[in-house]
Formats: structure tokens, C-alpha cells, sequence
């Protein structure tokens, strides 16, 4: 698969949930599936790195269930995802070469994820009365695609 498809679907999953992207390209090249030794993205494959965005991955799915977290389209948040999925997609570019695509593919990802999470979100929290259900299915996508793309790199 295109570097830059992976790159675009990590976006995707910053978009949905954003600590889970850095999460899984920091574990990816912790593991060596990502190379990133001589790029300036190095520090994603420190031995302290997958684990402090593993962390900030959990305690983003719990408080993502609150009733007081705001919405992803606020700009804070929404900077935020899409920086993260930037991130995230220049990880992937810059380990074949295409730093620079990778980060462009990676915040494409995002919007695209931000957006139509939302969308996707508020439509099965209609449909099942409640949004519970509807965040689960979320994570779910989110981790699941996470590891998949993580995966395709090795």
C-alpha cells in the first residue's frame, strides 16, 4: 500500500481519536517496523515515548466518554487532531523519505477524520438513543485501524 494512503489513514484515526495515531506510529517505530533512527522524528521510537502516548491514548478514550468533554470540531481539539495526525503521517513519510507528503497526507487524514467521525458519531448516537454505543464503535475503528496501518509498515 502507498506510503501516503498509510499516511492519510493514520490521519484519519488522529481525526477520531487523537492520541491513538501517535500512540501506534511511536510503537511502530519503537519495534523498528517504522525507521526513523535519521529523521527528526527519532524521538517516536524511544524506549519512554510509545509508552507515555499509550497513556495519553487510554486516558483519552475514558474522558471521550464524559459528559463535560467538549466537542472535536472546537478549535482546540480540532487543532489539536490535526497536528497529532500530521504528526502521525509524517512518521510514516519521513521513514521512506517523504517527510513533507507524509505531513500533508497525515492532516488531510485528520480533517477528513475530525469531520466525519463527527458525523458518523452523531448519526449511530440517533440511531441507538444514546451515544455511548456510538463512542465504542469509535474506539474500536479507531484502535482497530491503528493497528492495522502500524502493521501494514512492518
Amino acid at each position: 500500500m502507498s506510503v501516503y494512503v498509510l499516511a492519510l489513514l493514520i490521519g484519519v484515526v488522529a481525526g477520531l481519536r487523537a492520541m491513538t495515531a501517535p500512540a501506534a506510529v511511536s510503537w511502530a517505530a519503537h519495534l523498528g517496523w517504522l525507521p526513523l533512527q535519521d529523521t527528526p522524528l527519532a524521538f517516536l521510537g524511544f524506549a519512554a515515548t510509545p509508552y507515555i502516548f499509550t497513556v495519553l491514548a487510554i486516558v483519552e478514550l475514558i474522558t471521550d466518554q464524559l459528559p463535560k468533554t467538549p466537542s472535536r470540531t472546537v478549535p482546540m481539539q480540532f487543532g489539536t487532531r490535526i497536528v497529532l495526525g500530521g504528526l502521525s503521517g509524517a512518521a510514516i513519510g519521513a521513514a521512506h523519505g517523504g517527510l513533507v507528503g507524509g505531513l500533508i497526507a497525515g492532516v488531510v487524514g485528520a480533517v477528513i477524520g475530525t469531520l466525519g467521525g463527527a458525523k458518523v458519531r452523531g448519526a449511530l448516537a440517533r440511531t441507538f438513543g444514546r451515544d455511548l454505543p456510538a463512542a465504542l464503535i469509535e474506539d474500536a475503528v479507531a484502535i482497530v485501524g491503528a493497528v492495522l496501518i502500524v502493521m501494514a509498515l512492518r
